[in-house]
């Protein structure tokens, strides 16, 4: 396709996007960036408060938002979502599976070794990031697969490249995610829509919530030893901030990557470029 403008290249607006973990600060931020793109948006959370926060600020600001409560583990709690979605907007065009995270209780430390990590720890923080990206992937890509178009961007990690220590659970599962990515794109380009695309991104380091306490001392807001070495071996010398992971992600749900399908894309200041030598 011939585009004339930078507006045809990367236009989005008029297309309804639905974004899971959406109350989040990284998704939370994506998704006012969508927004101002004049894209209808549709915010999932568990906490469906946290998502209502973000509609409100979106429509505020004169976009068009809605919050959707959901569980991304609950297949049922999927498709209510879905249909609620599809009851406001009409249809999908994109779907980003912003949801996962990892857990203290899944992570390795002083006290608490490998051997002795609880099975519950485990599966959670598995089942979150892996199985809450496939059930939406289900529920939605197959509202995509009926339209014969439709972007799918996952959330892999850094972990994908190469495991981090300490978090077992959440390396196995960010690869898992990363390969799924690659076997949902040919599946959707063999058996449904030569259009349909699905990507995923790999942040880098972000502070959140959800590794805070890995990599800020909770007592000074100092680095911790594992803080520090990120930084050390991030050659940009810093943590990403969230607006820096919205220029990759626009680019990938837009025209201007529609020959980009089955791939992971890093946003990590050059971390996995970096062998530490």
């Amino acid at each position: 396709m011939d585009y004339c403008s930078f507006t045809e290249l990367f236009g989005l607006s008029g297309k309804t996007a639905v974004i899971t973990g959406a109350g989040g600060v990284l998704y939370g931020s994506i998704s006012k960036a969508m927004a101002a793109q004049e894209m209808k948006i549709a915010l999932l959370d568990v906490r469906k408060e946290a998502a209502q926060a973000v509609a409100d600020e979106i429509n505020k600001a004169g976009g068009t938002a809605i919050a959707v409560q959901v569980d991304v583990l609950d297949k049922e709690s999927v498709q209510a979502s879905c249909d609620e979605v599809l009851k406001a907007f009409g249809s999908v065009d994109v779907l980003i599976n912003g949801a996962g995270g990892n857990m203290k209780e899944a992570t390795t430390s002083d006290d608490m070794e490998f051997f002795d990590l609880p099975a519950d720890a485990i599966r959670w923080v598995f089942d979150l990031n892996c199985i809450g990206t496939i059930l939406p992937c289900q529920v939605y890509g197959k509202v995509m697969a009926k339209q014969g178009n439709g972007v799918i961007l996952n959330t892999s990690s850094m972990n994908y490249y190469c495991p981090l220590t300490r978090v077992p659970a959440y390396s196995a599962a960010k690869a898992a995610i990363s390969n799924f990515t690659q076997w949902l794109a040919v599946h959707m380009s063999q058996n449904y829509s030569k259009t349909m695309r699905v990507n995923a991104i790999a942040p880098g380091f972000f502070l959140t919530e959800q590794n805070r306490f890995l990599l800020t001392d909770k007592e000074t807001g100092d680095l911790t030893q594992r803080g520090q070495s990120i930084i050390d071996h991030t050659p940009m010398a810093r943590f990403g901030t969230p607006e820096e992971l919205i220029g990759a992600v626009l680019w990938l749900i837009s025209p201007a990557s529609e020959f980009v399908h089955g791939t992971t894309v890093a946003i990590d200041g050059g971390f996995s470029a970096f062998s530490g030598v």
